[in-house]
This record gives structure tokens, C-alpha cells and sequence, in this order.
């Protein structure tokens, strides 16, 4: 997860105090009764110093002992939850039916896991995205991702519920009242999406645009991660930083492109955006740190 591995280096840089995070939950899902929230969880994780690096997702050295057990009684245990993973999602659960908001427990989350970071969800009210692919019809978001592999032609992304929720008053005043706005080499259709669908919150960041930076998930033609490019090339973008910059125009001021990229970045200042060119490409915890220091370094001057 792009995000995930840019927090990573941006928390080791800067005071937690000072470091908020508004999270996509339009991925949330229900297993087993079970409210999951990946994309929270992720960064919680990352954040911990727990998160499977493998993957990029779940709790390192984590046992499936609990999902074996459960495939006696469900059909379907495609989507992998670890055993301490699956005490997450109770705790959540548990505490949403006790009438927490899901701000509110994902704030606990992090305080068990001693993340000092301010953790939002993008909003309390339940959005889904659903994936519109060619000759399947309309998925939910992780049954398209997860269990068919994000394979099949995207011809639609529609975020269900999105018109009706309101984005968490704290997240809107966290942008009102930032120094700076990243938006982290995640999928900008369904990662930043769903959080750019919610009433005010575009509105919000357009205001601010000026100390916005972005950074492209696309390097060398193709994402690092996931169906990004499939995702694209369905719905009529091009598959390059470009494209994506295309996307930002009217949010970012600052747009951040890898290096093997670089001959892109007349046709990205062309767009109004200031490029800058720098290795994007998170193999480790210091390269995720040399690029978090690197938009840091940008959006100040």
C-alpha cells in the first residue's frame, strides 16, 4: 500500500502531534459479522510497526488458525484475517454496536497499538465502493480486488452512500487548519476517490490548493501495486503520471513523479502543476523517508 509505506517515512520526520491522517473506508467491508476496515487498519499497523511487510497488509507473523476453523461452517474465506488481525475486527464491531462511532474506535485502535498519530476515518456513515467491470457486472470493492484478483475490464467506480455522508468535522478541520496536504502515492480512484467524493471535502482542499502536494503511484507505466492501470485504461485515462496528474489539476499545486518518469514533467507543468522529479519507489524504510523528506522539503519552499 503507497500510502501506507509513504506515512511510514513521513511519521519518522515529524512529531506525531502534528501528523494527521484521513484514511478511504469506502473499502470496508463485513466478514463473519465482523466490520473490517483495511485501509485503517493498514496505516495503524504501518504506523505500529507491526504490518506484514510482505503483503503490505495485516499483522506480521500472524496464524490463520481462526479462518481454517471458520471454513467449516462458510463457504467463503477468501478474504485472509489473521488471529490477532480478527481481534481488531471484534473490538470494532463490539464497540459499534455499543454506539461508538467509527471515529471513535478507530481512535482506540490506534491508542492500543501506541500509534500518537491522529488516525480519521474519512467519514462515521457507511460508504462502499463498487467496482463496474465488463461482462461481471457491479462488484463490491474487495470481491473485485481481493477475490477476482481486480481482473476484468473496469467500466464504472460508483461510491455507494457517498451523496449522504458528511466527512468527519475533524478531518475537514485538520485540512482547513494544515500546514501542508499530502496526498500519498495511493490508487486515486478508489483510495483517494471515495474520500474526494464526500460532500465539502474537494470544495474544502480546493481552497488550500496552494500547499498541496501529490505523488504518483504510477512509475515507469505502471503502478508498483494493484489494478491501478487496468482501472485507468477502462475508464479512459492514460496510464502515466500524466494521467493521473490529470486528475489532481484542480487540487494539487505540487505533483511528485519518479525519476525514470521525468521526461513527463513539461507535459505535468503544462497542467498547471509544478513537477518535481525524484526516486519515488519505496524499497525500504529509508527510501520512504528520503521521499516523505524530499515533498516536505518542496511544499516549503
Amino acid at each position: 500500500m503507497g500510502a501506507a509505506r509513504f506515512l511510514r517515512g513521513l511519521s519518522s520526520l515529524l512529531d506525531p502531534r502534528n501528523l494527521t491522517v484521513i484514511v478511504n473506508t469506502g473499502d470496508d467491508e463485513t466478514f463473519f459479522g465482523l466490520h473490517v476496515s483495511p485501509d485503517v487498519d493498514t496505516v495503524i499497523y504501518t504506523l505500529a510497526g507491526v504490518v506484514n511487510a510482505l503483503p503490505g497488509w495485516g499483522i506480521r507473523g500472524d496464524r490463520f488458525t481462526s479462518l481454517t476453523t471458520l471454513a467449516r461452517f462458510y463457504d467463503e474465506t477468501w478474504f485472509r484475517l489473521g488471529d490477532q488481525d480478527l481481534a481488531t475486527h471484534i473490538f470494532r464491531t463490539d464497540a459499534l454496536h455499543r454506539g461508538q462511532t467509527l471515529t471513535a474506535v478507530t481512535a482506540a485502535i490506534a491508542r492500543a497499538y501506541g500509534v500518537r498519530a491522529t488516525i480519521l476515518p474519512m467519514c462515521d456513515a457507511p460508504v462502499r465502493t463498487v467496482v463496474e467491470v465488463a461482462e461481471r457486472g457491479s462488484l463490491p470493492f474487495q470481491r473485485y480486488l481481493v477475490h477476482g484478483g481486480g481482473r476484468g475490464r473496469v467500466t464504472g467506480i460508483r461510491f455507494r452512500g457517498a451523496r449522504a455522508a458528511r466527512p468527519v468535522p475533524a478531518a475537514l478541520r485538520a485540512l482547513r487548519q494544515a500546514t501542508n496536504v499530502i496526498i500519498p502515492p495511493s490508487n486515486p480512484l478508489v483510495s483517494i476517490g471515495p474520500i474526494l467524493a464526500l460532500p465539502s471535502m474537494r470544495a474544502v482542499l480546493t481552497a488550500r490548493r496552494a500547499r498541496i502536494a501529490a505523488v504518483s503511484p504510477i512509475i515507469a507505466g505502471a503502478p508498483v501495486k494493484g489494478p491501478l492501470h487496468h482501472m485507468l485504461t477502462g475508464l479512459g485515462h492514460e496510464v502515466s503520471p500524466v494521467g493521473v496528474a490529470r486528475l489532481y489539476r484542480n487540487l494539487a499545486d505540487l505533483f511528485v513523479i519518479d525519476q525514470r518518469d521525468a521526461a513527463l514533467a513539461p507535459r505535468i507543468a503544462a497542467l498547471g502543476l509544478r513537477p518535481v522529479v525524484t526516486d519515488t519507489l519505496m524499497t525500504n524504510a529509508a527510501a520512504s523517508r528520503r521521499l516523505a523528506a524530499t515533498v516536505l522539503s518542496e511544499l516549503r519552499q
